[in-house]
């Protein structure tokens, strides 16, 4: 079949798409921006298209000839996300529905509680979404998940850094609520074969794993599979859910923005009721993964360095629209550089793998309580910090994030371009790039640029100017060094 996915710069789109290729359909993806798939592994096999979900007109190519439309975007970290999912799905419905798609396919949340007293805004909105495609016209299938345990997923790197990081722990009430893991292996393969489901079919679906477990008893199992000791949980009544959103924020890479709704989410109990799905997606022949085994092939998939992608690939529509100027002379107001400059007794290949591998565990190369700092700084205003890391120690694509930067372009062996999401009175990217010499050795080039916003954004500037011979020199000088010690054995072509 010809399916469409949208959503495939994210967690589950980015996963859903090579397994419908790998199960011989054609596939279409369609992105804000086609740049930000390029690197992507499955990119040659699919056909990219352009288009955005909150502005209808650009749609008709996207939905032109398709089968299957998978619907698998969502605005959560936005202020407005109810709204901006709410147009969102109208406008999907009403394209699938003038292009004669067959069928939709919607990833959602649980249906909250009627009777709850504090609904939570995160999975109300995914109901109104899966309500305004069940009644598209169009045969649509709502699969219904709490939460997903997979490498990367924002729900799994919660219980990780929760668990990991405190041996002993205050927690809000809701840890003893029950919820119904399942393996993103799970949810994917649902999901896939959704593309047989008979036409007659529009409604939804409970899709959960074999386990019902409180979110305590997830973190004591999670121990356990990591070889952690037991952990010491006491919950306790006064943590709202803005306080322990706050609380997640600060201990995981999940920022308040996003980790809020998750959190509100989770005071409602997330059991699926039933398992009808099983009558057109049979259950594999050794049983749907259980929470254990989820954790284990999650934990290997994180060591190994084989995440496909993380809950941080997205980034929301209210990124810049546009790059950096690469003009020299371009003149949109004030413009702010570092520019820094070494020669590298090294060959370009060695300075490129050093400038690829860095971020995360290997850090930024110059005075690293300064940029911890920094990180907490962010966090501490709302932004995403540091604690996002990478997705892989050595390897990066165009448009994933990398600490509180995301990388807005890379040509291998020449040119790292960082767009910064920290919070900033303007905005800032960091180049780095490395150079041939007539030698054989090579010459490593590093700015930073900063376009700022009113007055703050140039006294910003002009505070921090101090400590850039610091920060941007000693970065530039121990990239440099690096490189030069880089083993020749290392410096294989990208």
């Amino acid at each position: 079949m010809r399916c469409l996915v949208t959503g495939a710069t994210g967690y589950i789109g980015g996963r859903l798409t090579p397994l419908l290729l790998a199960d011989g359909h054609t596939v279409r993806c369609l992105a804000r921006k086609a740049v930000r798939l390029r690197d992507v592994p499955w990119a040659s096999a699919a056909e990219i298209v352009e288009g955005d979900l909150s502005r209808p007109e650009t749609l008709a190519p996207a939905f032109a000839d398709v089968d299957v439309a998978y619907f698998l975007v969502h605005s959560l970290g936005r202020e407005d996300f109810e709204a901006a999912d709410r147009a969102a799905a109208t406008n999907f419905a009403a394209a699938a529905c003038a292009a004669g798609v067959r069928r939709i396919v919607y990833l959602g949340g649980p249906e909250p509680a009627a009777d709850a007293e504090v609904p939570s805004p995160h999975l109300r909105s995914r109901a109104e979404v899966g309500r305004i495609l069940l009644a598209s016209g169009v045969p649509t299938a709502v699969l219904r998940a709490a939460v997903i345990i997979g490498s990367g997923s924002a729900s799994f790197e919660m219980l990780r850094y929760l668990t990991e990081r405190l041996p002993a722990m205050v927690t809000p009430r809701w840890v003893g609520n029950r919820i119904q893991p399942i393996a993103v292996r799970d949810v994917l393969r649902y999901l896939a074969g959704c593309t047989t489901l008979p036409l007659e079919v529009n409604r939804g679906f409970d899709i959960g794993g074999p386990d019902v477990l409180t979110f305590r008893d997830m973190m004591q199992r999670y121990a356990r599979v990591a070889g952690l000791r037991r952990r010491i949980i006491v919950p306790v009544r006064p943590l709202t859910p803005s306080l322990s959103s706050h609380w997640v924020g600060l201990i995981t890479p999940v920022p308040n923005k996003i980790a809020r709704p998750l959190v509100e989410s989770l005071i409602h109990e997330a059991v699926a009721h039933e398992h009808d799905i099983a009558r057109y997606v049979p259950d594999p022949p050794d049983g749907l993964t259980g929470f254990d085994e989820a954790v284990a092939l999650a934990l290997a998939k994180v060591r190994d360095a084989q995440v496909e992608t993380r809950w941080s690939t997205a980034s929301g529509p209210d990124a810049p629209a546009e790059p950096l100027p690469s003009d020299p002379d371009w003149s949109g107001g004030t413009v702010y550089t570092d520019v820094r400059e070494r020669a590298v007794d090294a060959s370009p290949t060695a300075l490129w793998r050093v400038i690829e591998g860095v971020g995360g565990e290997h850090g930024w190369y110059s005075f690293p309580l300064a940029w911890s700092v920094r990180g907490w700084l962010d966090r501490l205003v709302g932004g995403v910090g540091l604690r996002r890391g990478r997705r892989d120690p050595h390897r990066l694509q165009v448009g994933e994030a990398l600490d509180f930067w995301r990388v807005e372009e890379i040509i291998p062996g020449e040119l790292l371009r960082l767009r910064a999401e920290m919070r900033l009175p303007g905005r800032a990217w960091l180049e780095m790039r490395a150079l041939p010499t007539d030698d054989g050795h090579s010459r490593y080039q590093q700015r930073a640029v900063f376009l700022p916003r009113g007055l703050a954004g140039h006294a910003y500037w002009g505070s921090v100017t101090p400590f850039h011979a610091v920060i941007f020199g000693g970065m530039a000088r121990n990239i440099a060094r690096n490189a030069e010690q880089t083993p020749s054995s290392w410096c294989g072509s990208r």
